[in-house]
C-alpha cells in the first residue's frame, strides 16, 4: 500500500470516528429531558382524572387573599372529603427553572384515593397577601380556610390537615380552634408548632433550656419577606395562572457560609451581617407578636399570640403524630401527645396515634433498608406511611369502617440499636422504670481518657471535675438532631471519640451492661455545678459506647443557668463558686444497649451553633459582642449526687440480636 493510500484511508478513518462522536452521544438519555417527560406525563395523568383549579384566591376575614391549587376527582359519584395542605413553602404548579410542570406526584396520588388535595400559602408568602409571621398567624386564617373549605358545593364537608415542618407546624394551634369542618389532623415533624407544655418552654423550638436553638436564623433568612414582589389585588385567576409560568415568587437568596455566619456577634446582628433582610428575627413588625424575636424572653407574652399551640388550647380531634429521634425537639412533641390524651375527652384520647421513627427532621420516607444516620446504619425502618395515613383519613374523613384503630398499636417506635420497630399503649413504654447512674472520678474527668465513671452510689467524697468554658472556642456541634443550618451542622449520630480529647469536655463511662438493656423514654440529667460566672450554660451528651471503643451520639440537651428555677420566675444568678443543683429538661429517645456496649455521658457548657453560645456575663447575650471566660466545676458526692436517670424497658428474656 501507498503511503499515500495509508494517509487517505487514516484520514477516512479518523473522519468517522470523529463523525460517530455526535452520534453516540445524542444516543445517551438526557437527564433533563427524561426529568420533563416524565414532569409532563404527570401532569397529563393528572389531568385526566382531576378537576384542576389553580390560583383560587380565597378571602380572609380581614379582606386579604390566600392563594390554593385545588385538585380533585373529575368522575366522583358525590360529595368528597379533602386534605388540606397549608405550606410557607413555594408549590408553584410550574417548575419556572426547569420549564415543565412540578411533580405532581402527591396531588395525583390523593385525587386517585378519591379525595380532593388543596394546597394553600400562608399568609405574607408568593402569592398570598398580607404580612409574615412565623407559623402563619392570626389563627383566624386557619379557621376560614377549614370554614371556606367544608362548604365548598363539592365537599362532604370534612377536611383534613396534613403535612411536615412548617407544613405542619401550624396545625395543632388550629386545630384547637375547635372548628366543625376539621375532621382530624395530621402532624409530622411539627416541634416548631409547640409552644410551652409542661416543663418545656421551647416556644417552638426558638430556645431549649433557655438556649436560642440558632437554626431560625439561617431558617429566616429565606422566609422573612416583608418587602417581596406582589401581584395587584385585583389581578384575575387567568392571568395569575398565566404569569405562574414566568414568576414563581420564590425568593433566589445569596448564599451564605452558616458555618462562618453564625460566629457574628452580636447575635441580633447575624441577619444584617449576611445581607439578610428585615423582619421578625430583629425587628418590630406589625404583626400580632410584634416580631423581633430574638430580643423575647422563654416567658415573653408575645409567644402566645401567634400561631404556637400550648397546653392551655384543648385539642378536641382525632390526631395522627409523627416524630423522629433525631428531629429537632422530639421530647416537647411527645409531651404535647400525652397531654392531649390525658385532657381531651376520653373518646378524642383514645384516637390519638403516634410513631417515633429513627430518622432525621422529615426524613420519614426516606428510610431505606439500611437507613443510615449520619455515620450510624440503625437498619431497615422503612415504614408503610402512606397506607397509615389514607387508612387514617379514608376511617375519619369517608366514614370506613376499616378497622384502623384497631391494627394500629397507639404508639409505634423504633428502638435504635436492636434496629426493630416496637409497639406500646402508652409512651414511655408500659412497664418502664427508672435507673440510675452516678457521676465519679477523682476530679480528672477531663477527655476521653480521664477518669470519670458512672456508678450505683454516689461518691463518698467531692472531687469536683472542673473545666474552662470560653465563648470564644466553644465545643462545636458534633451530630444530634436538628435541622436547617446550612452547611455549619451535620446532623445524626457519629464517633464522638475524636471530639472527646478536648479539656473542656467531661466524660463518663458505666460499666459494660451484662445484658441487652432497651432504653425508652426520657433521659433526665441532674447536675451539681460551680461557676466563676454570674451566668453559664451546662450541656450533656448521651452516647452508646460499643466494645470497640466507638461511642455513637444518641441525644444531647443543654441548660441556661439564669433559668434553672424555671422560665416563669425571676432570672438566678450565680454566685462565684457556689454550689447549684440544675435538673435539665427530660430528652426522650429509644436505644438497644447490647450486652458489653456502655452508656457514656460528655458534659461542657456548650454545643456550637446548635444552641448560642453563652457569653457569660448575665447581660442579654444577644445584643453582647464580649464574653467572659467561666471556670466551671461539676461535683459529685452523697450531698452532691450528680446523676443520669435512665428509662429502662424489661423484655422479659428476650435476647436480642444485633450487631456488636
Amino acid at each position: 500500500m501507498s503511503s499515500m493510500h495509508l494517509r487517505t484511508c487514516l484520514a477516512g478513518a479518523m473522519l468517522t470516528l470523529l463523525a460517530a462522536v455526535p452520534a453516540a452521544a445524542q444516543q445517551r438519555p438526557d437527564p433533563q429531558q427524561q426529568l420533563i417527560a416524565k414532569r409532563n406525563d404527570l401532569e397529563k395523568q393528572l389531568e385526566q382524572i382531576a378537576i384542576i383549579d389553580r390560583k383560587v384566591m380565597v378571602k380572609m376575614r380581614d379582606g386579604k387573599l390566600m392563594a390554593a391549587d385545588f385538585y380533585r376527582p373529575k368522575h366522583a359519584t358525590g360529595k368528597v372529603p379533602i386534605i388540606f395542605s397549608r405550606t410557607p413553602y413555594n408549590f408553584n404548579f410550574w417548575d419556572v427553572k426547569l420549564g415543565a410542570p412540578r411533580d405532581m406526584t402527591r396531588e395525583l396520588e390523593a385525587v386517585k384515593h378519591g379525595y380532593a388535595y388543596v394546597q394553600m400559602n400562608e399568609r405574607g408568602h408568593y402569592f398570598s397577601q398580607g404580612e409574615y409571621d412565623i407559623l402563619g398567624p392570626p389563627l383566624t386564617d386557619g379557621s376560614d380556610e377549614i370554614k371556606w373549605l367544608a362548604s365548598q358545593p363539592w365537599s362532604n364537608g370534612k377536611v383534613g390537615t396534613t403535612g411536615c415542618s412548617s407544613t405542619a407546624e401550624w396545625q395543632m394551634a388550629v386545630v384547637a380552634q375547635d372548628d366543625p369542618g376539621l375532621a382530624t389532623f395530621n402532624v409530622q415533624g411539627f416541634g416548631a408548632g409547640v409552644g410551652k407544655v409542661g416543663p418545656y418552654y421551647e416556644q417552638g423550638n426558638w430556645y431549649r433550656g433557655g438556649a436560642v436553638q440558632m437554626l431560625f436564623i439561617d431558617w429566616l433568612y429565606d422566609e422573612q419577606n416583608q418587602v417581596r414582589p406582589m401581584f395587584p389585588a385585583n389581578t384575575s385567576q387567568a392571568e395569575l395562572i398565566r404569569v405562574s409560568r414566568m414568576f414563581d415568587l420564590d425568593a433566589q437568596s445569596p448564599p451564605v457560609d452558616w458555618d462562618k455566619a453564625f460566629w457574628h456577634l452580636p447575635e441580633n446582628d447575624i441577619m444584617r451581617s449576611v445581607g439578610g433582610p428585615p423582619g421578625i428575627f430583629d425587628t418590630k413588625m406589625p404583626v400580632a407578636t410584634g416580631g423581633n424575636m430574638i430580643a423575647r424572653a422563654p416567658n415573653d407574652p408575645a409567644w402566645t399570640k401567634g400561631g404556637l399551640w400550648n397546653e392551655t388550647m384543648p385539642v378536641k380531634k382525632p390526631g395522627l403524630w409523627f416524630m423522629s429521634w433525631f428531629d429537632v425537639s422530639v421530647s416537647p412533641n411527645l409531651a404535647a401527645y400525652n397531654y392531649v390524651r390525658s385532657h381531651a375527652p376520653k373518646a378524642i384520647a383514645d384516637q390519638q396515634y403516634a410513631v417515633i421513627a429513627p430518622v432525621l427532621h422529615c426524613a420519614y420516607t426516606r428510610a431505606t433498608e439500611d437507613t443510615m444516620i449520619g455515620d450510624l446504619s440503625v437498619g431497615d425502618a422503612r415504614f408503610d406511611y402512606d397506607s397509615l395515613v389514607y387508612g387514617w383519613f379514608d376511617h375519619f374523613l369517608k366514614g370506613e369502617d376499616n378497622g384502623i384503630l384497631e391494627k394500629q398499636p397507639k404508639v409505634m417506635y423504633y428502638v435504635m440499636g436492636e434496629n426493630k420497630w416496637r409497639k406500646s399503649p402508652t409512651w414511655p413504654p408500659m412497664g418502664a422504670k427508672t435507673e440510675e447512674f452516678f457521676l465519679s472520678s477523682q476530679g480528672k474527668a477531663n477527655t476521653l481518657y480521664g477518669d470519670g465513671s458512672l456508678t450505683t452510689a454516689p461518691d463518698a467524697a467531692d472531687h469536683p471535675d472542673q473545666f474552662v468554658y470560653d465563648p470564644a472556642n466553644p465545643v462545636p456541634t458534633f451530630g444530634g438532631g436538628g435541622c436547617c443550618q446550612g452547611n455549619a451542622v451535620k446532623f445524626g449520630s457519629y464517633d464522638q471519640n475524636p471530639q472527646l480529647a478536648r479539656n473542656d469536655i467531661l466524660v463518663y463511662n458505666s460499666e459494660p451492661f451484662k445484658e441487652g438493656t432497651e432504653v425508652s423514654g426520657p433521659i433526665t440529667v441532674t447536675l451539681y455545678v460551680s461557676s466563676s460566672a454570674k451566668d453559664t450554660d451546662f450541656t450533656f451528651k448521651i452516647m452508646d459506647v460499643y466494645p470497640d471503643g466507638r461511642a455513637f451520639n444518641i441525644t444531647e440537651n443543654i441548660q441556661r443557668m439564669r433559668y434553672r428555677d424555671g422560665y416563669d420566675k425571676p432570672l438566678a444568678w450565680m454566685e462565684a463558686d457556689k454550689v447549684y443543683k440544675v435538673t435539665f429538661q427530660p430528652i426522650d429517645t429509644s436505644n438497644y444497649f447490647f450486652a458489653g456496649h456502655r452508656l457514656r455521658v460528655a458534659i461542657s457548657s456548650s454545643n456550637f451553633p446548635r444552641f448560642d453560645r453563652n457569653l457569660n456575663t448575665g447581660g442579654n447575650n444577644y445584643d453582647e459582642v464580649k464574653g467572659v471566660i467561666a471556670h466551671n466545676a461539676v461535683h459529685h458526692d452523697g450531698e452532691h449526687p450528680s446523676k443520669v436517670t435512665i428509662t429502662v424497658v424489661p423484655r422479659s428474656g428476650e435476647v436480642a440480636q444485633g450487631a456488636n
